[in-house]
């Protein structure tokens, strides 16, 4: 039987690689690159959710085995990761 936690983490990636595809084929079909880079640009805004969402489950998941001040790195790691990620 699998975790629900993993389960959980395992649909997300597989929606969000699907969203990859589809943007993929969008771009292929409009065949414009003004378009196809506005496609792009919107698949940025949902990689960091991602990647927000899925640790998040996981970290809900594993809490009653972490303590306190390693959820507090995981989340300072996780904030460093989203300046490096957004700073211009």
């Amino acid at each position: 039987m699998l975790n629900k936690f993993v389960l959980s983490m395992a649909m997300l990636r597989m929606f969000s690689g699907s969203l990859e595809i589809i943007a993929a084929l969008v771009m292929l079909r409009i065949n414009q690159v003004d378009k196809a880079l506005i496609v792009n640009s919107s698949l940025a805004f949902v990689g960091p959710i991602v990647l927000l969402a899925t640790t998040t489950i996981g970290l809900v998941g594993m809490a009653d085995k972490l303590s306190f001040g390693k959820i507090v790195w995981i989340f300072a790691g996780l904030t460093c990761i989203f300046i490096g990620i957004l700073k211009k």
